[in-house]
C-alpha cells in the first residue's frame, strides 16, 4: 500500500512497504540500491545517534534485490561477507573511501571499502566508454541517514545504467538526487517516514539546483515505464 507519494522534478517518492508497492510498478530499466545489510546497524559513535534501521537485521532486503528482475542493470551495495549468499555477479565494484570504518580494532584490517554487486539485465550495453570496477568518493558525514552513501558515489553508478531507475530502499534519496542531477528518472520507495521527509527535502534541492551540464550519452527509451510517460 503506498502510504504517500510526491513526485519531484523527474522523481518519484513513495512512502511505503517495497514489498507492497513492488508489484505495483511497471518495467525497470535499472536497479541501483543501497539495502540493510543484514547487520543490525545502529551508531554509537556519533554526537547524534541514528535508531534501527529497518529490516536490517534480516536477509531478504538483498535477496530480493539480487532476484528482481531489471531491463538494463542492477547495482546492489553490500558487505563483502554478503557475496557467499548471492548469486555470482559479472562484476564487483569498490568503492575506495577517504577513511576507515571503526570494526574491530584489534581482530580485522580498518575498512576502506565497500561492494557492490553488478548484475546485467537481458538488454544491458554500457552507455558510455566501459567503466572500471573502481570508485574513489569521499564518505559523507551520515547528516541525513546512518549509512548515507556519497551523491558523487551513486552518480557515477547510476551513469552506468540507462532506463528508469529504481530504489526499492530509498533511505535519505541519494539515488534519486543523482538521478535528478543526471536528468534521469527515478522511482524510490522509503518505509521510514522520516527518511522519507529527509529524501524529499533532498530531491527537491537537487531538482531546485541544476546541474548545468548534464551528459547526453543515454539513448531515448520508447517504452513507457512507470512514470506514465517516456523515461530518460
Amino acid at each position: 500500500m503506498i502510504v504517500r507519494e510526491e513526485r519531484i522534478g523527474n522523481q518519484r517518492l513513495i512512502l511505503g512497504d517495497c514489498l507492497e508497492v513492488m508489484p505495483t510498478l511497471g518495467k525497470v530499466g535499472a536497479l541501483v540500491t543501497d539495502p540493510p545489510f543484514g547487520m543490525a546497524f545502529r551508531s554509537n559513535h556519533r554526537q547524534k545517534k541514528w535508531g534501527f534501521i529497518e529490516a536490517d537485521s534480516e536477509s531478504w532486503p538483498i535477496d530480493l534485490a539480487v532476484n528482481f528482475g531489471a531491463d538494463h542493470s542492477k547495482y546492489i551495495w553490500m558487505r563483502w561477507d554478503n557475496l557467499r549468499d548471492i548469486p555470482k555477479p559479472r562484476s564487483l565494484i569498490t568503492w575506495v573511501k577517504n577513511n576507515h570504518s571503526m570494526g574491530d580494532l584489534s581482530g580485522e584490517h580498518g575498512r576502506m571499502t565497500e561492494v557492490c554487486a553488478f548484475y546485467r539485465g537481458p538488454n544491458h550495453y554500457f552507455p558510455g566508454p566501459r567503466p572500471t570496477d573502481v570508485i574513489f568518493a569521499p564518505r559523507t558525514g551520515n547528516d541525513n541517514h546512518p549509512t548515507e552513501k556519497p551523491v558523487r558515489l551513486m552518480r557515477a553508478v547510476v551513469e552506468w545504467t540507462a532506463g528508469n531507475v529504481f530504489d526499492p530502499f530509498m533511505g535519505s534519496g541519494t539515488t534519486l538526487v543523482a538521478c535528478q542531477k543526471l536528468g534521469r528518472y527515478g522511482t524510490g520507495i522509503e518505509i521510514d517516514p522520516d527518511y522519507f521527509e529527509i529524501a524529499c527535502r533532498r530531491v527537491d534541492e537537487a531538482a531546485r539546483q541544476p546541474d548545468l551540464l548534464i551528459p547526453e550519452t543515454q539513448p531515448k527509451p520508447e517504452q513507457l515505464g512507470m512514470f506514465g510517460g517516456e523515461n530518460g
